[in-house]
């Protein structure tokens, strides 16, 4: 008897997706990669657009003043967007272009791994240049949410739920 007790157990929560509606996969995903977008467009901002901007000359990309302050924008903006749960596959696509220019023009040659540790001394752990694989891990996460939706606690999924104007009016005529 309780050999069945522990198979239900491990049939009901061992294996995807969870007994929740399964809307809410999209929350920690869009906590997770809204605030890391912000996060990184801040982090450009507070330090000075023009340190991005001189990385980005000394890259080689062209029109480095005009990309550089659109990937700010679209970093503080697009990462605000996710979080809200707003214009999702939107505002997916411009964010989706700077981390493909940022994983062609930087990461690549560095590999796979985010993580490289070199060393570790007394001052601590050392680490190498990130590869692409944060990069990856935000594409998938904004095209997760943009398949799957916002879920049910976000500005998409309250549009959804509210009846269009002029939903009624056929039914009055």
């Amino acid at each position: 008897m309780a050999g069945i007790g522990f198979t239900s157990l491990l049939v009901r929560f061992g294996m995807a997706p969870l007994p929740v509606d399964t809307g809410w996969f999209a929350l920690p995903l869009r906590l997770v990669v809204g605030f890391g977008f912000v996060q990184h467009g801040y982090a450009k901002l507070s330090r000075g657009p023009d340190g991005f901007i001189a990385i980005l000359h000394a890259i080689g990309v062209p029109f480095a003043d005009l990309l550089g302050w659109a990937a700010i924008i679209v970093e503080i903006v697009g990462g605000l967007l996710i979080l809200a749960g707003a214009l999702v596959p939107i505002a997916a696509v411009p964010m989706i272009a700077v981390l493909l220019v940022a994983i062609f023009t930087v990461h690549l040659p560095n590999g796979f791994s985010s993580i490289k540790l070199m060393s570790y001394d007394t001052s601590g752990a050392h680490f190498g240049q990130p590869g692409y694989e944060t990069d990856l891990l935000y594409i998938a996460g904004l095209l997760a949410l943009c398949l799957g939706g916002a879920g049910p606690l976000s500005v998409d999924g309250y549009l959804k739920r509210r009846p269009a104007k002029g939903a009624n009016e056929h039914e009055r005529i």
